[in-house]
């Protein structure tokens, strides 16, 4: 076998070292519901949408995080939702928040532009609402806070969860 090929054989078999040990560090049952996830989330048809979570957090004015059908969790993006066209669900019946963890299939697009987001002193992209589903309201968890009693607990108000 040439260095350069064993080299590399070498530093996958590491790398899938530390996965598989990181994996047994979880709690039962967090693994299989991470892999059926990703099965779902390939099965989704592609098409001129997106798939947004609502993640809604007292004192910030983030929407909730967007990705596009098939990609995992870990590609989508925090943003600020453009209401020009269409409000968001929750701002709709006048109940902010209540949507909390819903997902949906959004219809829009990203603007480019970016905007700033006080409470977090964070800039996050546009997305422009156009219209929406409801997909599910007991979606499967993104957030580690979601899987462990330990976690939520260390999980305050002022901080921004990341989709794994």
């Amino acid at each position: 076998m040439r260095p350069a090929l064993r080299l590399l054989f070498s530093l996958q078999l590491f790398a899938g070292f530390f996965f598989v040990a990181g994996c047994a560090s979880e709690p039962q049952g967090i693994q299989q519901v991470r892999i059926q996830n990703a099965a779902r989330i390939q099965s989704e048809p592609p098409g001129d949408y997106y798939i947004g979570r609502r993640y809604f957090k007292r004192d910030f004015k983030f929407w909730g995080y967007v990705r596009r059908p098939g990609q995992p969790w870990s590609t989508s993006q925090l943003v600020m939702l453009n209401e020009k066209q269409k409000l968001a669900p929750d701002r709709a019946e006048n109940s902010f928040g209540s949507d909390n963890n819903f997902e949906y299939r959004l219809y829009g697009e990203f603007s480019g532009d970016k905007v700033y987001e006080p409470a977090s002193n964070s800039i996050y992209p546009e997305f422009v609402l156009k219209d929406y589903e409801i997909l599910s309201k007991n979606p499967p968890p993104i957030f580690r806070s979601q899987y462990t009693s330990r976690a939520q607990a260390a999980t305050g108000r002022q901080t921004i969860e990341k989709p794994e």
